[in-house]
């Protein structure tokens, strides 16, 4: 297979870039040789934001539907 030397880059750049993620992946995981395991961060819920979010969401969806066509709410 006769690779010229841009593909040679571009091909060894993807090995690279999914060998780093593979290496990230193991240390946020714990590695078997130390055997530490990350502490599990707490989620914090924010209920406004997400209602606010799911209020947004809903708009959208029945603006996309056309419920509002000709009563003047653009």
């Amino acid at each position: 297979m006769n690779l010229t030397p841009k593909m040679k880059a571009a091909v060894s750049a993807v090995y690279a870039f999914i060998r780093s993620e593979e290496d990230t992946m193991q240390l946020e995981a714990g590695t078997p040789e130390t055997g530490a395991q990350p502490a599990p961060t707490p989620m914090t819920q924010k209920h406004w934001g997400l209602s606010g979010r799911l209020d947004m969401m809903q708009w959208r969806g029945l603006m996309q539907m056309r419920t509002f066509r000709g009563h003047g709410i653009r």
